[in-house]
């Protein structure tokens, strides 16, 4: 038996179910952890921020998910073992912290944060909490300067557990535009895909996704997945993955049921327009198999349970959906309740095998 294998609870023994979680918050035990972390010339300068124009108006996570030991909710790792990787008896959790710094106007104090937070990460769930490897992190950058955010992916992609680069959805202009071309290059160089999730849209120097400002939250939150389809239908339409071949994508929490008919729409329009896109060498939906994988939570589910599995088919579920369960987050989907029964080979790959060959666990 392995030194590793010696180490561990009995607990953490307990036989898994093939499940690899594609999104899990975690966060600090104290602020002190970031801002100790943080180069010194902006450690005074450091504030703790989150979302600061639209406040969920009840709460934003499970009611159940304070640990006994007194730390926030989703700080403790022995509780998040106990509560969702052992309850459920889940391989490998994808850690996305969240550093809200994509908006901060200061390039290079956001470059700051997100370096900040990348290694208490590495030092503190990739590596203290880690014994068995079921923590797996992602690289937070700050878009707003592609050169220093290129230059973090390259300082931390040599880390054995960070298996993805993390961005916030909120931009001040689509993702395909060749102004990050040199982030999407540093992700193929070090073979790491580039995840999005929704936040700091609007907010900040960011611009928002939908016509103006909503005045709620339940417009804000519903339309996110507005601006994930402009982030896509950029990328593919400008060639990003014609400029970077090996470049693999990841929407993560930004909805589901949207995907089948933007691919449909899009193939319409580059069927009528295509001259005004040479560089693209097939139809925008052929890129999506090869590049581009999405996240099951939120998942849309319609009250009759065969519609969401015509949407699954329509969409290629089979080799584009990788399960998440948005933990501790109110909203979690716990992995026995998150679909309808599935054939079982369809179940295997978006639980396991779409996340396994992607992040190469």
């Amino acid at each position: 038996m392995s030194e590793i294998l010696q180490k561990q609870d009995p607990v953490v023994m307990k036989k898994k179910l093939g499940i690899i979680d594609c999104d899990v918050h975690v966060g600090p035990k104290s602020k002190e952890e970031i801002r100790s972390r943080i180069d010194p010339r902006w450690r005074d300068y450091y504030a703790s921020s989150g979302r600061d124009l639209y406040e969920h108006p009840t709460y934003v996570m499970r009611v159940d998910a304070k640990p006994p030991s007194g730390l926030g909710i989703g700080a403790d790792p022995n509780f998040v073992r106990l509560q969702h990787v052992d309850e459920y008896g889940i391989d490998h959790c994808i850690l996305l912290h969240r550093a809200f710094c994509n908006g901060l106007p200061n390039a290079d104090y956001a470059t700051a944060v997100a370096a900040a937070f990348n290694d208490w990460l590495a030092d503190t769930w990739l590596t203290d909490y880690n014994h068995d490897h079921v923590f797996k992190g992602s690289i937070q950058i700050a878009h707003q300067d592609p050169l220093s955010a290129a230059q973090e992916i390259h300082r931390m992609a040599g880390h054995p557990h960070m298996v993805q680069v993390l961005s916030d959805s909120g931009a001040r202009m689509p993702f395909g535009q060749r102004y990050y071309d040199r982030i999407y290059e540093a992700c193929q160089e070090c073979d790491l895909p580039f995840a999005i999730h929704p936040g700091t849209d609007g907010i900040g120097i960011n611009v928002q996704a939908s016509i103006g400002y909503p005045s709620r939250y339940i417009e804000w939150s519903t339309c996110h997945s507005i601006g994930f389809q402009a982030h896509l239908v950029s990328m593919l339409v400008e060639g990003v993955f014609e400029r970077f071949p090996k470049l693999r994508v990841v929407l993560v929490e930004g909805g589901v049921s949207w995907l089948p008919s933007l691919m449909w729409r899009l193939d319409h329009q580059f069927d009528r327009f295509r001259s005004e896109v040479p560089h693209l060498k097939r139809r925008p939906s052929e890129y999506i198999r090869d590049h581009v994988r999405i996240t099951s939570q939120p998942l849309e589910r319609p009250d009759n349970d065969l519609h969401l599995l015509r949407i699954l088919e329509y969409m290629d579920a089979e080799h584009v959906l990788m399960f998440s369960s948005d933990y501790p987050h109110w909203d979690f989907d716990s992995p026995k309740l998150a679909f309808p029964k599935l054939p079982e080979s369809l179940k295997r790959r978006i639980y396991y095998e779409n996340a396994k060959e992607l992040y190469k666990l």
